[in-house]
């Protein structure tokens, strides 16, 4: 039985998320929780977050148990990019690009 998460719009870019996303892909759940606490990196936090919602979902919702789950799929997708200016010198402005991504995870327990 397959139970899924999905967080849109987070507020990192999606190459810096897949960086973790890879780490983590195909663990248990224990493994991957473990992992995810002692990076350093941002997306760490945010797929930490995402996790834990999965395995409530996979607990409450469907009835499995969690010793037995593992992240069968993580995927993350581009999502809408920020177009900001910065001012520069001269009266002349850069365009700076604020992205986000949305992440999905699928936990499964076969």
């Amino acid at each position: 039985m397959d139970t899924s998460a999905r967080l849109k719009g987070a507020t990192l870019s999606a190459q810096k998320a897949r960086l973790v996303a890879d780490q983590v892909r195909g663990l248990s759940v224990e493994s991957a929780t473990n992992l995810l606490q002692f990076s350093g990196k941002k997306a760490a936090t945010i797929i930490l977050k995402l996790l834990e919602s999965a395995v409530a979902n996979a607990e409450h919702n469907s009835g499995l148990d969690v010793d037995d789950l593992f992240i069968s799929r993580i995927y993350v997708d581009e999502a809408v990019t920020l177009k900001r200016l910065r001012p520069r010198a001269k009266g002349r402005a850069n365009q700076r690009l604020k992205r986000s991504c949305h992440i999905n995870i699928t936990l499964s327990d076969q």
